[in-house]
């Protein structure tokens, strides 16, 4: 592999979206979301800093897409060294009790069983050297949260077991806690609430790539 390549699942808003911007001084960004329009902003961004990146318009819970895209990044750049995954469904708040049989369907579907694909198909291509980074932002235990509190913290048991499974050979995976952000997620989740107190998501990406040296 001759340039270093970011894969981003989730790029089109909010931390992916800054993260891409982050890393594309240094790396190729593989942008990968549903929303053309998103996807084509950050792609002007990333060009106006004079970076460069690759659009992929996926949905990350297709199977066969995913795999049409992890051999295209093979077979152009022979794989990737860093894949930060914020790709999400955020159900809306509701008690458990009557939660939504299609956005509880949803949230397992984007959060967990995609998981089941995901990693498979990426871990090959960040081989021994690579980095996945995954990032616990659940309330815990927090009412009304339930669909998006469990499906999350499924998806980061799924990541801390990873870690520790490929902490001899790599590749190296790392699970961050980012701090509160002024995303469309959390206004949805916290209408109402004090953006100005938050972190922007610009200065988050930073400081979590910062951890990661």
């Amino acid at each position: 592999m001759t340039q270093q390549i970011a894969l981003i699942t989730g790029a089109s808003r909010g931390l992916g979206a800054a993260l891409a911007k982050a890393l594309a001084p240094t790396h190729h960004i593989v942008a990968v979301a549903r929303t053309v329009g998103a996807l084509e902003e950050l792609d002007d961004a990333i060009q106006a800093a004079g970076g460069q990146a690759t659009l992929a318009p996926m949905d990350v819970t297709k199977p066969d897409a995913m795999a049409q895209l992890c051999r295209s990044i093979h077979d152009r750049w022979g794989g990737v060294a860093l894949w930060a995954h914020t790709a999400i469904h955020a159900a809306p708040l509701t008690p458990v009790a009557h939660m939504d049989a299609k956005d509880w369907a949803k949230s397992v579907e984007a959060n967990v069983t995609a998981m089941g694909h995901l990693i498979p198909y990426i871990a090959p291509l960040l081989g021994t050297e690579g980095r996945a980074v995954f990032f616990d932002d659940a309330e815990k235990d927090a009412k009304f949260h339930g669909p998006y509190g469990a499906t999350k913290a499924s998806q980061i048991t799924l990541a801390r077991a990873w870690a520790e499974e490929s902490a001899k050979s790599g590749p190296k995976v790392h699970v961050l806690t980012p701090r509160p952000m002024p995303t469309a997620t959390r206004a949805r989740f916290y209408p109402g609430e004090d953006r100005s107190a938050l972190t922007h998501p610009d200065a988050e990406a930073a400081r979590l790539l910062a951890l990661l040296g």
